[in-house]
């Protein structure tokens, strides 16, 4: 009929035989019953196809010649538009089928089992009449339905449930919805239908959420509700502005119990207790970061930041921190496995880092440093050296350079003693002298005070005098007397005896009464000429600690007076033959020491303000004055704050030197003067 031009007649009886015929089946499918309709219409819709196959092939010639060339729609395309227009969007099936899709996912949805097959086929059917028929037809209402049927479900949940189980349950519907786009929606769907749950399950209640009573965000942290954190994170991830939501709620109450943390007066009577109290808020944070928020770097400095924030609230942290690592390296290390010390330095080290006064606390490490050094009381070199590496690697040479320095101190005092005794061998048989040699500028300056020593221990001090002067040139010698140690052997009543290991300003005390029986306080003061404060310290230790008291003084009171007497204790007795006997000593600094300490840190300061900026204006040679501040101050951060009006004093003291010039017309200027 083509070849003989009758392709038009052809083609158009061809289009009013099969809208006459699909007229007929429109029919049939509208009188099917109840869940038939579905049925029926997925029958004849199977049956279309394979009639329009057949009918494609017989009219194959047609297809490819007539249809091209008169740029009509080719036979398959027209069966399914026909199928469209005659059938799908008939007036009685189109709104049935719409209802009855829905209500099948609706009943889905409570719970009811569904013949998921029939639905896959009947919403395939409408993908191939195009993806217009899909969307307008089936998607955009469902989208609707869904959305309604989600906003319901989330308010009947918010009202009963707590946060975890409500969160449990969002996160099954958003399974479920997912779940369901696999076996029988379009996968494009997928994006559409989790953007519905997430805002009406999600976005929509965030912050009553995470605010929830007794069930919200601040319970799971403080309960360490790993699994509903989690939860939380990846349903909240999912939506707009979800995880910003998280960290601030997480940041407020991190900082919050912090403060508590660090100003409550009764936390910070024991130091040690202090920082092991920061060290374990900071590994339950790390652990809900790693675990929960699936070690989201964002968390983790909100997390570093909150840290930062509190524990430079207390102006003691560094003195505290100091303080517990002397007492880990003191007693606290012990029998304790290398690769443990380091794991518990390098948690020191990450609080260091928070510190903004790093200076303060490079002070009060080195004198708790010298003390275990030269009281032999450090559990081990390698944890105190490896300890200074890591301050090395965060702040540079400069910072520990004179830790080091006391170490070499230590080792070279070794070397030291063993020339002497050589070089005196008679000296073999007395009392024993170990002498160590300290560099002025790497200790903590003490002020140098001497006392009277015994005529015993004076004249094997002057030997050791002319011996190291005899072999150093240029250098003196001054006693540290108030850092010494001594071990004395002592008799008692009944013959008991015991070594007593005691400070020198102790021993000077006891050798007194080798030649009295009793001695008043000034007598003691005078013969020795120890300073009043660490007399009274000295004789407090010897003769009001109970268990530790050697001597008995007259009247017997807590404190030690100006009119007291004091004897030995001749009925003084323990089970060990070695007795320590201690300076009665505050672990803490004094109101008066802290004041020093304070000062002596401010007077530091001043050096390195003056070089950072002349540092900073010989490379810019002209600067204004808010600049000045911000550069020095970005420059010692990593040592300390400078606090701007130091900067600004140590400006005016460069300027009267001649290092720097204020411009002549802008007042805030200044130059550098080569």
């Amino acid at each position: 009929m083509v070849l003989h031009k009758f392709g038009e007649k052809l083609y158009s009886g061809l289009v009013a035989t099969m809208t006459a015929h699909l007229k007929e089946i429109s029919k049939s499918i509208e009188a099917a019953q109840g869940d038939l309709f579905l049925e029926e219409l997925n029958r004849k819709w199977n049956d279309h196809n394979k009639a329009l196959q057949m009918i494609r092939d017989i009219l194959m010639y047609m297809d490819r010649t007539y249809i091209p060339n008169t740029h009509k729609t080719p036979v398959h395309e027209l069966g399914l538009n026909l199928w469209r227009d005659n059938v799908i969007h008939s007036s009685k099936i189109q709104s049935r089928l719409l209802s009855m899709l829905l209500e099948l996912v609706h009943r889905e949805r409570t719970g009811e089992v569904i013949d998921r097959g029939l639905m896959r086929n009947i919403i395939k059917m409408l993908m191939d009449l195009g993806s217009s028929v899909y969307q307008e037809d089936f998607e955009k209402p469902f989208l609707e339905v869904s959305a309604e049927f989600y906003m319901g479900e989330s308010q009947k949940f918010i009202e009963c449930c707590d946060c975890g189980d409500y969160l449990k349950k969002a996160e099954v519907r958003l399974n479920e919805e997912i779940e369901r786009v696999t076996h029988y929606l379009d996968v494009k769907s997928e994006v559409k239908i989790t953007n519905v749950v997430e805002k009406e399950m999600i976005a929509n209640h965030m912050m009553r959420l995470v605010h929830m009573e007794n069930s919200g965000l601040v319970n799971m942290l403080l309960d360490d509700k790993y699994e509903d954190l989690g939860r939380m994170y990846n349903l909240f991830r999912r939506v707009p502005n979800g995880l910003p939501t998280i960290r601030d709620v997480m940041t407020s109450h991190l900082r919050e119990i912090g403060k508590q943390l660090v100003t409550d007066a009764e936390k910070l009577k024991d130091p040690v207790e202090f920082v092991q109290r920061l060290l374990d808020e900071k590994d339950k944070y790390d652990s809900i970061i790693s675990q929960a928020f699936s070690n989201d770097k964002t968390f983790q400095n909100a997390l570093n930041s909150s840290f930062e924030y509190f524990i430079n609230l207390n102006n003691r942290s560094p003195e505290f921190i100091s303080l517990f690592v002397d007492d880990k390296l003191r007693k606290g290390l012990k029998g304790v496995s290398e690769e443990d010390v380091e794991i518990i330095l390098d948690k020191v080290m990450m609080l260091f880092r928070y510190l903004q006064e790093k200076d303060v606390f490079e002070k009060y490490y080195k004198q708790h440093l010298a003390k275990r050094l030269l009281s032999g009381k450090t559990v081990s070199d390698d944890a105190e050296r490896s300890l200074i590496v890591k301050l090395k690697t965060e702040c540079g040479y400069q910072f520990t350079s004179k830790l080091e320095g006391m170490f070499t101190d230590m080792k070279t005092s070794q070397d030291t003693m063993q020339g002497f005794y050589a070089s005196h061998p008679e000296l073999t048989d007395g009392p024993t002298l170990v002498v160590q040699v300290l560099t002025t500028g790497s200790w903590p300056t003490q002020p140098s005070i001497t006392c009277n020593l015994p005529a015993e221990t004076s004249a094997l001090c002057e030997k050791f005098r002319s011996y190291y002067l005899g072999t150093h040139t240029g250098r003196r010698l001054s006693w540290q007397t108030n850092m010494g140690t001594a071990d004395i052997k002592a008799t008692f009543g009944k013959g008991q005896k015991h070594e007593l290991n005691v400070s020198t300003y102790q021993m000077c005390v006891l050798m007194l009464f080798n030649n009295a029986d009793r001695l008043s306080y000034k007598e003691v003061e005078q013969a020795t000429g120890i300073p009043a404060s660490d007399l009274k310290r000295c004789l407090q230790s010897m003769a009001c600690v109970k268990g530790k008291n050697v001597l008995r003084k007259e009247p017997m009171s807590k404190d030690i007076g100006e009119d007291d007497a004091f004897f030995v204790n001749d009925k003084f007795t323990s089970k060990f033959y070695k007795v320590k006997i201690g300076t009665v000593v505050a672990q803490k600094e004094s109101e008066p020491e802290k004041q020093e300490t304070r000062q002596r840190v401010e007077e530091d300061r001043k050096p390195q303000i003056e070089a950072a900026i002349v540092r900073i204006m010989k490379s810019r040679r002209v600067l204004d004055h808010n600049n000045i501040i911000a550069e020095v101050t970005k420059q010692l951060q990593s040592r300390f704050l400078a606090n701007p009006t130091e900067i600004k004093k140590r400006i005016e003291s460069l300027i009267e030197r001649d290092f720097l010039e204020r411009d002549n017309n802008d007042r805030k200027l200044y130059r550098y003067l080569a």
